[in-house]
């Protein structure tokens, strides 16, 4: 189509960003605001600079991804593709675009291996922090018995423990929003996706240590867990710091904070626990997440059932 007969040939890239993230700002959450915006001054204005929208009608997309390829990884380069797509699909409704966006391929993601805490290293972790009996130390022994979020033991107050009924309630999660190099802040919202509110039962193995450390302490309910306080908390990267420490004096090799999650669930698959129950638990979205992240029959359990042929 000649360009001289769109209304808004002459719309700039930036421009559509500024619009883009307007339209967005009040249909997703900060965090996800603030990602969107450091996504696009990061990733996409620099390598389009101010180029005009009726000129990347015909650019190859899939250059710009292939040189996202050489330098990022394949999760990065797939939230850079979802904005971008974003962006352009937008342009399309409002000014009457075409960026044939079908031709832009997002990299299939391979998928990783599952680390997990050998038993030997979850018995000896968990021991040393129930000896310890310092809060921040008993929320690792949380995350061991529920798999909740590092994020989500960050915001966890005595107001959502439930000893009577034996529940853990989330229902809120707390992170460090960058909102540019120079200006970040620490946020406690409801989590991302609904199902991520949710009740968790507590094993009378939890129920135990939870009570003693509530006896030891002077509790009113709204106290962050892992402080005690009121108005003090340890924010997510400063836990991760303090979790370290913790696996050096076990002399535990350094294993992601999210290993405990993942060592949670796997034990929780390999004692029998149905998928339904275990995605609920870990507050994922579907229970596809589940199956295709932590079932996985092994070696010895297919022969076992083909001997019954």
């Amino acid at each position: 189509m000649n360009i001289f007969n769109k209304k808004n040939y002459g719309i700039t890239l930036n421009q559509l960003a500024e619009n883009w993230l307007l339209y967005k700002k009040y249909s997703v959450k900060d965090s996800t605001y603030f990602r969107y915006q450091y996504i696009i001054k990061r990733y996409i204005i620099p390598n389009f600079q101010d180029e005009k929208l009726y000129i990347l009608e015909d650019c190859d997309f899939n250059r710009f991804i292939d040189n996202l390829m050489q330098r990022l990884s394949k999760k990065t380069i797939k939230d850079v593709i979802i904005v971008l797509k974003s962006m352009l699909r937008y342009a399309e409704s409002k000014y009457h675009f075409d960026f044939k966006l079908n031709l832009i391929t997002i990299p299939k993601n391979e998928p990783s291996k599952i680390n997990i805490l050998t038993k030997v290293e979850r018995k000896k972790l968990e021991n040393f922090c129930k000896e310890s009996a310092s809060f921040r130390d008993i929320g690792i022994v949380i995350c061991l018995n529920t798999g909740i979020r590092i994020g989500e033991i960050c915001a966890l107050t005595w107001n959502n423990i439930d000893l009577e009924n034996d529940l853990l309630r989330i229902s809120q999660s707390m992170q460090r929003i960058y909102k540019n190099k120079k200006n970040t802040t620490v946020t406690i919202d409801t989590p991302k996706t609904k199902t991520s509110i949710r009740e968790i039962p507590i094993s009378t193995k939890l129920h135990k240590i939870l009570t003693q450390v509530r006896k030891e302490n002077m509790i009113t309910g709204n106290e962050f867990f892992l402080t005690g306080s009121t108005t003090k908390y340890i924010e997510p990267r400063n836990y991760q710091y303090m979790y370290k420490n913790c696996l050096k004096k076990c002399n535990i090799p350094y294993h992601k904070f999210h290993v405990l999650r993942h060592t949670f669930a796997t034990e929780c698959v390999q004692i029998g626990m149905d998928v339904k129950s275990l995605s609920e638990i870990l507050g994922h979205a579907s229970v596809d997440i589940t199956l295709n992240k932590y079932v996985h029959s092994s070696f010895e359990n297919k022969k076992k059932y083909l001997e019954k042929l």
